[in-house]
């Protein structure tokens, strides 16, 4: 597991992109204080999903309104087919630990990142 932020980073019912892996993922922290963390790119278009609208465990993409399950990864409103990476979670004395996924990340066509 990786340090990522401080739970205080993170306002409750919002996103917060961590740019320090690759690709970036979006640790959010629900209205009922759960924090989950997924890929942060959408993986029809290149949107931030940080900066989609969080309800309940789905947030929905800024640009098309594509729906991820913030526990999953699964996707259930096109335009977007491929689901996003979900990661492991642990908060501990206030910070943010994220174990990243090992699956292949499913990115936008045109979209590449370096390998951390």
């Amino acid at each position: 597991m990786q340090h990522v932020c401080a739970l205080a980073d993170v306002p409750v019912g919002e996103g917060l992109r961590i740019d320090s892996v690759s690709p970036p993922i979006a640790v959010f922290r629900t209205e009922d204080d759960e924090v989950l963390a997924i890929d942060d790119t959408c993986t029809h278009q290149d949107a931030s999903l940080a900066d989609g609208w969080l309800e309940d465990c789905w947030v929905e993409c800024p640009l098309h309104a594509s729906r991820f399950d913030l526990r999953t990864g699964a996707v259930d409103a096109p335009p977007a087919k491929l689901p996003v990476r979900a990661h492991a979670v642990e908060v501990r004395d206030g910070e943010v630990w994220v174990a990243l996924s090992d699956a292949v990340p499913h990115l936008p066509p045109g979209v590449t990142y370096e390998a951390s």
